[in-house]
């Protein structure tokens, strides 16, 4: 129950960490912010400071900002002439600020990220490898391993894998700690497995002590680099699957999964619930990042479309996709759920 409440407080920091950043960039370049709200309306109190209005939702969970202009229709735009200053907003402001307000969210996301994977490191984990998740019908689901479970005997991630590698189509015998218990296990490594799999069908974490606090920033940052990559690589390899007509959904998962993988981190440790917050923080920022409607790179893509065509797209235009785009992601993250409650029963 712990695990679930720091996640879900986790995941509303991640979303108002986001909508600072919008915030945050628009109040740098003077545009006028109408409201900076913490968890989602209906408002259950508000505050307005000098121009904004500071208010407190009832439903707890993330936050937005509302800028001025940003929908259209209260103001004019940057491709005509505003006849008084309080008709400029957030659609008259040039292409470069707006784009810079927009691209801020992410950037905060991987930020966050980049500082909780540096904590960790900083705070340290225990020596060892450990299991994070394991791959429906894999050798290990089939042997019965469960996430949590820390392999003995190999203190890094690449000693155990290279051992796998070395032991492919061949039954070896491993052990494992899963609390006080001590499993043996014969497992059969695969020798082609699926992609992005491994011949055992795990997801490991590796434990190695304690880093010092420039160490653990530099180290945070490689890793930070190195995941945005490896998520970007996914997402190609996922949209080429969908687009050929075998989408690959096995490693994507809703709120609930997210859920479910946080009670499993929580068994860990706190500092693994830190791990998973990173890795949700950087996931969010490359999402985020997709030039698809209702998403910030959609409206980064408006505002590149804009400069190609010479002027903006119709209010009509952009509000009609992007009530597609957020509609189709909906409608994606309840099969997602869908799919993860059926999973957990």
């Amino acid at each position: 129950m712990l695990s679930f409440l720091i996640i879900f407080l986790g995941l509303s920091v991640l979303i108002v960490v986001h909508e600072f950043g919008h915030f945050f960039v628009a109040k740098l370049f003077k545009m006028k912010v109408d409201e900076f709200g913490f968890g989602l309306p209906p408002r259950a109190w508000g505050k307005k400071i000098g121009e904004t209005i500071y208010s407190l939702n009832w439903l707890p969970f993330g936050g937005y900002v509302k800028l001025y202009g940003e929908e259209g229709g209260e103001n004019v735009t940057m491709w005509e002439k505003p006849t008084s200053s309080s008709q400029i907003g957030f659609n008259a402001e040039r292409a470069w600020k707006r784009s810079a307000v927009i691209l801020a969210g992410v950037t905060m996301n991987f930020i966050l990220g980049w500082l909780l994977v540096a904590a960790v490191l900083i705070i340290g984990t225990p020596q060892g490898v450990i299991i994070t998740d394991v791959k429906d019908g894999s050798p290990a689901a089939i042997a019965g391993l469960e996430a949590g479970d820390r392999v003995v005997g190999f203190k890094s991630s690449d000693d155990f894998i290279q051992f796998i590698k070395g032991h492919s189509g061949v039954a070896t015998d491993l052990t494992f700690q899963r609390g006080k218990e001590t499993l043996q296990k014969k497992i059969m490594p695969r020798v082609n497995p699926p992609s992005q799999e491994g011949s055992l069908g795990v997801v490991l974490v590796e434990g190695g002590g304690q880093a010092g606090f420039l160490e653990g920033l530099w180290q945070g940052l490689i890793i930070t680099g190195n995941i945005v990559v490896a998520t970007f690589t996914g997402l190609y390899e996922l949209l080429k699957g969908i687009f050929m007509g075998q989408p690959d959904l096995r490693g994507v998962m809703g709120p609930i999964g997210i859920f479910g993988q946080a009670e499993k981190a929580g068994g860990l440790g706190m500092v693994y619930l830190l791990q998973l917050l990173a890795l949700i923080s950087i996931n969010l920022g490359v999402i985020n990042s997709i030039p698809f409607p209702a998403l910030d790179g959609g409206r980064f893509l408006f505002i590149i479309l804009e400069k190609i065509k010479g002027s903006p797209l119709s209010v009509k235009t952009e509000r009609v996709a992007n009530g597609l785009g957020f509609a189709l992601l909906i409608f994606l993250m309840i099969a997602i759920s869908v799919r993860d409650v059926v999973k957990l029963l």
